[in-house]
């Protein structure tokens, strides 16, 4: 986590020659206005193609353990490995990501400034600095923190209630708690895909369509929501959890199936779930939908 090796971390990030084509970066699909996530419902691969998942956003991981919708990854270095791979997202080769980086001086220069005790340009230095960089993305100050820091004055009516539905009757704080608003575990929520998810990998349950609890920090700019971007927006997300998921055996056992909410508790809790991001207030969220 030095200032150096986020430094690096960051260029890296943006820097296109870390694929195969040099043409994309990591800084395609990981937007910073957009949460570090794209706003499509699945990443455009390299082919133009869409790939199997939603853009994941990048905030506050360093306290994450598993990493990727499926947890398949253990670390934020195995997790930067990943996409720079993959055909179907980077197409990268070591190799030549590590002779175009030593034809760069300044690079050079950048990387024996982070890694005085191996100054070497390699995959395990360039995934490092990778990771630095993610550590360092902690998501800004909200409404909420102002309230939750005594401000009373700093949510609406609406988004009180809204509060209220999140840690009591609608039970979303079962999964989705702590600052970062998740649990980190995996769930089965009931969503119509095949996609077998924390199932198919190591450490997860054959079957079991599960998928990593997301943060709900700054999620008004992540949309379109869930592993699979099916759900375009905050209220459908609201809905899904309201008796429009799929009542399988499999099913969370966190989740209420007979959770019912009114369109003015629904509006509350779409309100509530704004005061969780940076941007501007949307006061508006107290009108009924």
């Amino acid at each position: 986590m030095a200032p150096e090796r986020i430094a690096l971390g960051a260029k890296l990030f943006a820097d296109q020659r870390l694929s195969g084509s040099g043409r994309r970066s990591c800084a395609s699909c990981h937007r910073r206005e957009r949460a570090f996530t794209d706003g499509r419902r699945r990443a455009e691969g390299a082919t133009g193609k869409p790939l199997r998942r939603n853009t994941p956003a990048l905030w506050n991981l360093a306290w994450s353990k598993q990493q990727f919708w499926d947890g398949r990854a253990p670390s934020l270095e195995v997790q930067a490995r990943g996409p720079i791979e993959a055909p179907e997202e980077m197409g990268g080769d070591w190799a030549t990501i590590v002779r175009r980086l030593e034809a760069d001086a300044g690079m050079v220069m950048a990387f024996r400034a982070s890694f005085p005790e191996e100054p070497a340009i390699s995959q395990a230095t360039i995934t490092k600095a990778l990771a630095s960089y993610v550590r360092s993305l902690v998501s800004p100050p909200t409404r909420f923190d102002d309230w939750i820091a005594g401000n009373t004055g700093a949510l609406s009516a609406a988004e009180l209630r809204g509060f209220q539905l999140f840690t009591g009757k609608g039970g979303c704080v079962l999964c989705h708690n702590g600052w970062r608003f998740t649990d980190d575990h995996f769930h089965d929520i009931g969503l119509r895909s095949t996609d077998p998810g924390r199932g198919a990998v190591a450490g997860g349950t054959p079957g079991l369509r599960a998928f990593k609890t997301p943060s709900l920090r700054e999620a008004v700019r992540t949309a379109p929501y869930m592993h699979d971007g099916s759900l375009p927006t905050l209220a459908a997300v609201v809905a899904h959890y309201a008796g429009r998921f799929v009542a399988r055996p499999a099913l969370a056992p966190t989740m209420n199936k007979n959770l019912r909410l009114s369109p003015h508790e629904r509006a509350d809790l779409v309100a509530f779930l704004r005061t969780l991001s940076s941007e501007a207030p949307d006061r508006g969220a107290d009108r009924p939908h």
